[in-house]
């Protein structure tokens, strides 16, 4: 089968997509064959580099939708079951970026109903991100929270999110962006930030980091997407970063926000497996409102 890894660090021309076995499911694992696979950031980082790995083959993708055509023992699932799932690792040998993939049956959700596998693989990463974040912050309906990022993909789901739980969200985007956070749910628009302290937390998608722990009130909270990056407190306010999980149960509390119509999939644009380059260079070309995804 085909799959788009890397084998030497660099820009989008390090993505090579190669022949390698098809995998084999243990027990309680599943393999999936790949309807679509979505293209993340943190997809980037592994061809960069950024998480190490030096001298060996990485597989890339995370985001995976599509049908489970081998099942191993007391895995739940069975071939033919529509499914969605989180390939959780940045150091691995095959990822989602490939014909198929083969994951824990735990990381496995059924697909939505409501969407088709390209939108259905824009979810998993970014969703479970934005809700593990939002636990970390343990906000109550009627706090206030500044979504920095909020036209992305995590800040998107992030902001549906917190307004569904009663928050009172202040969606932080490009002023071409504010017609778009404010019907996912946003209270508050702002293309500039807001006065230092006036706010209860801050989810910082757009990892603006100091700059936006300045508008969290003394005794607040902040939240990061990228582990271990977040700054360090200042007027006891308390700083994480969420470091996302595989969960299959809650993916498919997700799914059913999807379907019930709660979360809004967002789909910039498709590629071909074999365009994995073209891919990665218009992700690093920036500006997009939805996720990247590939088809096998």
């Amino acid at each position: 089968m085909r799959a788009a890894v890397v084998t030497s660090f660099g820009g989008p021309e390090a993505v090579e997509i190669v022949e390698v076995a098809v995998p084999e499911p243990g027990a309680r694992q599943v393999r999936i064959k790949v309807a679509a696979a979505g293209v993340n950031p943190v997809d980037a980082g592994v061809r960069a580099g950024v998480f190490g790995g030096e001298g060996k083959r990485l597989g890339l993708g995370w985001d995976v939708a599509g049908v489970v055509d081998a099942a191993g023992s007391a895995s739940g699932w069975s071939a033919g079951d529509e499914v969605v799932a989180l390939a959780y690792g940045p150091v691995k040998s095959l990822g989602t970026h490939a014909d198929h993939v083969v994951v824990d049956a735990d990381a496995v959700a059924a697909a939505p109903r409501s969407v088709d596998a390209v939108h259905a693989a824009s979810l998993p990463l970014n969703a479970l991100a934005a809700a593990q974040a939002l636990d970390g912050l343990g906000l109550e309906p009627g706090r206030s929270l500044l979504v920095t990022g909020a036209a992305g993909a995590v800040g998107g789901y992030a902001v549906q999110l917190a307004a569904r739980l009663g928050v009172s969200v202040t969606a932080l985007a490009r002023e071409g962006d504010e017609e778009l956070v404010r019907s996912l749910g946003a209270d508050r628009f702002v293309s500039d930030g807001v006065a230092p302290g006036s706010v209860d937390a801050v989810l910082d998608a757009a990892v603006l980091g100091a700059d936006a722990l300045e508008w969290v009130r003394d005794g607040g909270a902040f939240m990061g997407v990228i582990p271990g990056a977040q700054p360090a407190s200042v007027r006891g306010v308390r700083t994480g970063a969420v470091e996302v999980a595989a969960d299959g149960a809650r993916l498919a509390e997700l799914v059913a926000l999807v379907d019930a119509g709660v979360l809004t999939t967002r789909v910039a644009e498709t590629y071909a497996l074999d365009e994995a380059v073209k891919a990665h260079a218009r992700l690093a070309q920036g500006g997009l409102r939805g996720r990247l995804v590939l088809v096998p």
